[in-house]
């Protein structure tokens, strides 16, 4: 393992954020140096010396093996978790050691669980710093460091499959050295164009690029206590589904579909059965809610309805009403929207859209061949058809996603769960939804949580946000060479 290589590409991810600590600076400056000015600077200062350090003493190389590409990655990570939590810890307030690192881990990841009760009383430069880490994790570290890695690097197509599915790079009919800059661009597209349509919806600019930020993420933190549902406004609610909807999509279909000028994306069966199964949940919802009284007239049960399954399925979690009040069914069909989750390739967490579809016709499959045992039948995702090198680690994946559920569930329960929300809260915080249900529903936050379910939350975050295998990858990498060692 080549540790100058590892220290100058870490170095490289911590500069980036230290970039957007120093745009936080700055807006503190501009409020007239506000209450956060001096966690700022200092948290600044150490993550600019830590990040730049290794440039002085390590030569830039071509040579990164795949090991050490997991290595960046999961360090990548980890040190921008550890150094994004310093502006909250030395702020204080509500932020314990704990609660910085829970709300730092939750920004990075995307995945917008907090644990504020008033987001409100944080200064504007600390809302904006919550906000670009959303940015960041948004478009993914790795996507940073893939832009440094050389293209003629083997190790950069292979640690692409920690941001898109291995399934999903073929949409993209691209060569693989151009992939990532697919992504990146329709990402930074997808912000510029939220940040203009909500300020002409009435935003303030501050809060448009604050909620732009969010919203192409797939995060969901906001600068107000009642999220989108502060701004009382239909448009702004509209404009919000639109742009969780399309973080949730392929991004390789976005960028076919603007640089042809063409609906073709639309006739992809993934783009199809996604489209279809938001559709259904979300009239189911809405009906739910109107006959449950939750929604006086059908079309703000239809916005509700609409609303929260989009911000759940895309693993957003903005809200415009609380949960905590609705009947079952609608909590219900939130958690299993909120399970499948968008396609991958986008800025989603979850079990992804795609993985489920490969399982649904791989039962299929399997009842066929029982039936007709003689005959031979294939998995189709349109015309390409999976070999079983292909489906055996998406549905592996798929198991392997819900055995962590149940972990996850058990230690909670094994900690203490004096809220009930150990089931929820794991299945919330492994697919980077955020919001739950109950008192961590869409207005709710994680404060009132056990320092242990706080902890075990933040491990999930992690692991929902890289998929799993990598961070297994790494740990498996370690405890080798540790025996190894010995031997």
């Amino acid at each position: 393992m080549n540790l100058k290589v590892i220290s100058r590409n870490v170095g490289m991810a911590l500069l980036v954020s230290a970039l957007f600590m120093l745009l936080s600076v700055l807006i503190s400056l501009h409020d007239g140096a506000d209450s956060a000015l001096a966690p700022l600077v200092i948290s600044f200062i150490i993550t600019f010396i830590v990040g730049i350090f290794p440039f002085f003493f390590v030569r830039k190389t071509s040579q990164i093996s795949l090991k050490d590409g997991y290595m960046i990655i999961f360090l990548s990570w980890l040190l921008s978790f550890i150094f994004g939590s310093m502006p909250y810890a030395l702020w204080g307030g509500p932020f314990t050691v704990v609660n910085a690192w829970f709300e730092s881990v939750s920004g990075f990841t995307t995945t917008g669980a907090t644990i504020l009760s008033d987001v409100e009383a944080l200064p504007r430069s600390l809302l904006f710093w919550r906000s670009a880490t959303h940015f960041i994790g948004g478009l993914g570290v790795v996507v940073f460091l893939l832009l440094i890695i050389p293209t003629s690097s083997p190790v950069r197509l292979r640690l692409t499959n920690m941001e898109l599915s291995s399934l999903s790079r073929d949409d993209y009919k691209s060569r693989a050295n151009r992939t990532v800059y697919i992504f990146a661009w329709v990402y930074l597209g997808l912000c510029a164009a939220a940040f203009l349509c909500y300020w002409a919806a009435g935003m303030s600019a501050f809060d448009a690029i604050c909620h732009a930020f969010s919203v192409c993420a797939a995060g969901g933190f906001s600068t107000r206590n009642l999220s989108i549902g502060a701004f009382d406004s239909t448009l702004i609610s509209l404009v919000t589904i639109v742009f969780m909807f399309l973080a949730s999509v392929h991004f390789g279909l976005i960028f076919i579909a603007l640089v042809g000028r063409t609906l073709r994306p639309l006739r992809n069966p993934v783009m199809r059965f996604y489209l279809v199964w938001l559709a259904v949940i979300s009239i189911v919802t809405s009906i739910s809610l109107k006959f449950g009284g939750i929604d006086k007239s059908w079309g703000s049960a239809l916005l509700d309805g609409t609303f929260h399954v989009v911000s759940y399925a895309s693993t957003t979690g903005f809200a415009i009403s609380d949960n905590a009040s609705w009947p079952m069914l609608p909590c219900f069909l939130l958690m299993l929207v909120s399970l499948v989750c968008g396609c991958a390739g986008s800025t989603t967490g979850g079990m992804k859209v795609d993985r489920v579809m490969v399982l649904i016709k791989a039962i299929h499959m399997q009842i066929q061949k029982t039936l007709y045992p003689s005959s031979v039948f294939e998995v189709r995702m349109g015309r390409r058809v999976l070999h079983d090198e292909e489906i055996y680690p998406q549905i592996l994946y798929l198991a392997l996603f819900i055995l962590l559920i149940g972990l996850s569930t058990f230690l909670c329960l094994l900690f203490g769960d004096p809220n009930g929300n150990a089931l929820h809260g794991s299945v919330s915080t492994l697919t980077n939804v955020g919001p739950s249900l109950g008192s961590i529903g869409s207005m709710g936050n994680y404060d009132a949580e056990p320092l242990p379910m706080k902890l075990i939350f933040s491990a999930n975050m992690f692991l929902g946000r890289v998929e799993i295998f990598p961070v297994f990858a790494v740990i498996s990498s370690l405890v080798n060479r540790k025996y190894q060692g010995r031997a």
